[in-house]
């Protein structure tokens, strides 16, 4: 029995190897039999001699080609790290569809691509013209904004459409994140692994999925990582291409995430933006990315930006109300012990 340590130059290093929920890390310990975890930037190997050795050579292989800039897919990645020299891409040689081609045959690529088999996709039609409008620009527009009070449907059509576009061929992966924030409250010290400490956070957007694909298909696109759900922390340093990319919750977003993020946009990919910006969980000396956005890329070509009202909602018909309730000036009187 032995234990080594790798040292790691970043958090992104280290979600590289263990992948997201520890996806790769799992793929490790089955192989090889060994443990693998990461702390105060190192990874820590440990079990037999050869196969910690095994590891050890696998890792930093992986890492040594993310140092030099290579871009890798997942099949990439899980390539190297099951010690297989090729998997579904050319592994090792940097070649990924979109690096470097040419925008318009982009999206041919993607439907030569890994295929995601047959997916039984729930149909959405808009409610009201403002969905009809905000459906037709993402399918124009590589860079969406729908911003609006809750229960417009901003996230759930946007969801809808990368799953359309995922069924067809038209993206290879679907990727949905969020940033983790709590809504005024502080939750503490969460138990469990990362999977389970995030899933409160991911909730709303895994339910928006099962309305719209089947449990069983779900949960086999997740495992091959067409589907990929995950804080906005975890996009730093990708490169996203070929794939339907969506930020939800974006008015909880710095200017530097929002920044980040929007610079993660790759060849054919499809990003979209949702928020409310009404409710804003940040500090309230802190800026929101999302209004800062919105502000500087307005009227650019290829941005689309969709401004959802409380006419819009289509939730229970309560939460129009409550949305304008809350628009208004408040009508409560202040208490006698108050200032007017």
């Amino acid at each position: 029995m032995s234990e080594i340590t790798i040292p790691l130059r970043s958090n992104d290093e280290a979600f590289l190897v263990l992948g997201p929920y520890d996806r790769f890390a799992k793929l490790l310990r089955q192989s090889l039999d060994i443990e693998i975890s990461a702390r105060m930037g190192n990874l820590r190997l440990r079990g037999d001699d050869d196969s910690v050795e095994e590891a050890r050579r696998r890792i930093e292989h992986l890492l040594g080609k993310s140092r030099k800039g290579r871009e890798l897919g997942v099949q990439d990645i899980e390539g190297i790290l099951m010690g297989r020299r090729k998997s579904g891409t050319n592994v090792g040689n940097g070649s990924h569809p979109g690096s470097n081609a040419n925008p318009a045959l982009v999206r041919g690529a993607a439907q030569r691509g890994p295929a995601v088999g047959p997916m039984k996709v729930h149909p959405v039609e808009p409610r009201n013209e403002n969905q009809r409008r905000y459906l037709e620009l993402i399918e124009k527009c590589p860079l969406n904004f729908g911003i609006g009070p809750a229960g417009t449907g901003k996230t759930f059509l946007a969801v809808s459409a990368a799953v359309q576009m995922l069924r067809k061929g038209e993206v290879r992966r679907l990727v949905i994140t969020r940033p983790v924030v709590e809504a005024g409250e502080h939750l503490g010290f969460l138990p469990g692994d990362v999977h389970q400490k995030l899933n409160p956070y991911m909730r709303p957007i895994y339910d928006a999925l099962f309305d719209l694909i089947d449990g069983e298909d779900l949960g086999r696109l997740e495992e091959a990582g067409v589907i990929e759900i995950a804080p906005l922390a975890y996009m730093r340093g990708r490169t996203l291409s070929n794939a339907f990319v969506i930020l939800d919750e974006g008015q909880n977003t710095t200017i530097g995430q929002m920044k980040m993020f929007l610079t993660r946009m790759g060849h054919g990919s499809v990003m979209v933006v949702t928020g409310d910006p009404s409710q804003n969980d940040l500090p309230s000396k802190v800026k929101s990315g999302l209004a800062d956005a919105v502000g500087r890329l307005r009227g650019f070509e290829g941005i689309g930006v969709t401004e959802f009202v409380a006419a819009d909602v289509v939730r229970h018909p309560l939460v129009a109300q409550i949305v304008r309730a809350y628009q208004a000036p408040s009508r409560i009187a202040p208490r006698d012990d108050e200032e007017p």
